[in-house]
């Protein structure tokens, strides 16, 4: 009997999670309590069968204790992904690119091995836009990367766009900002003593929950369109320095110190001066208008206010 067939007979409906890491650890405890269609709550439905994937067989027990039956495969050898083929109708992608090249390898490796059609939420970054100056920017904008990572998360989403054309699936695409909770905040950053940019030089930034982040993929999944893409960003507009200013604020720490662009290519490394030379402002309007999804935290002083 083929997987697939399996699927259908099992009554259940998959999701396949892969890279379940924090926000997918996130995700697990909403899809465990889920019916398997949120507008039938009030009716008998049977609930999800989740699959996670990882390269990491000592995370089995976590997987196991969150919900999800673990499948151990390596997204850079394609050789142990076989078995994901027709496995779940449901696909939740959060997989980082791998940390070289142009092209997104670990995505083309699993686009190879899916077959039959499903529905897939891929989680890709605000970063392909590149250096916006601050503009406020639609999803409509033309991408424009300006680094090795923006470049590969540019390729993995042309790598889906292709694996739903060619399965019939549908595809929504979340690019996401900066992500912040309790555990993912710049705190050592600020214990250190790290500059910011001097107000004249400073770049936008935008943030999301990741409990935010965790309820707006499956709100994705169930009524995201076919081949769009959606900002997954808050209503903030801050400054990046701004940002570090609200984050001392609320923790009774220093404010960091400003520094001109000059100054800091000393001082931090080229990955962070790398994010402290593009500035854009994302406008939400189409997660709100179009999905319906409503903000727990509509911005960064609510979610650190907990």
């Amino acid at each position: 009997m083929k997987k697939n067939q399996l699927n259908k007979k099992s009554g259940r409906p998959r999701v396949l999670i892969v890279g379940c890491g924090d926000v997918g650890l996130r995700i697990l405890p909403l899809l465990c309590g889920a019916l398997c269609d949120p507008a039938q709550s009030g009716r008998h439905s049977l609930r999800y069968r989740i699959f996670a994937l990882t390269s990491q067989a000592e995370r089995c027990p976590e997987l196991r204790n969150a919900g999800a039956t673990p499948i151990v495969a390596d997204l850079d050898q394609p050789h142990t992904l076989a078995r994901l083929a027709g496995l779940a109708s449901m696909i939740i992608y959060l997989a980082p690119p791998a940390s070289f090249g142009m092209t997104d390898t670990r995505s083309r490796h699993l686009a190879a091995t899916l077959s039959g059609a499903a529905r897939m939420v891929y989680v890709s970054t605000t970063g392909v836009y590149g250096d916006c100056a601050g503009a406020l920017i639609s999803e409509v904008r033309k991408v424009q990367p300006q680094n090795q990572r923006a470049v590969r998360r540019v390729d993995a989403e042309q790598v889906w766009r292709a694996w739903a054309r060619r399965t019939g699936s549908t595809l929504s695409i979340l690019r996401v900002p900066g992500i912040y909770a309790a555990q993912r905040l710049p705190l050592d950053r600020l214990k250190k003593g790290t500059p910011a940019l001097a107000s004249g030089e400073d770049v936008y930034t935008n943030h999301i929950h990741a409990d935010d982040l965790a309820r707006l993929v499956l709100h994705t999944l169930w009524h995201g369109r076919a081949n769009r893409v959606y900002h997954a960003v808050d209503d903030s507009r801050l400054l990046m320095g701004d940002y570090f200013d609200l984050v001392a604020d609320r923790f009774n720490l220093p404010r960091a110190p400003r520094s001109s662009r000059a100054q800091l290519q000393t001082q931090v490394s080229p990955m962070m001066l790398s994010f402290m030379s593009e500035s854009r402002r994302m406008n939400n309007n189409r997660i709100k208008d179009e999905l319906g999804f409503r903000l727990r935290y509509p911005t960064v002083a609510d979610g650190l206010a907990l």
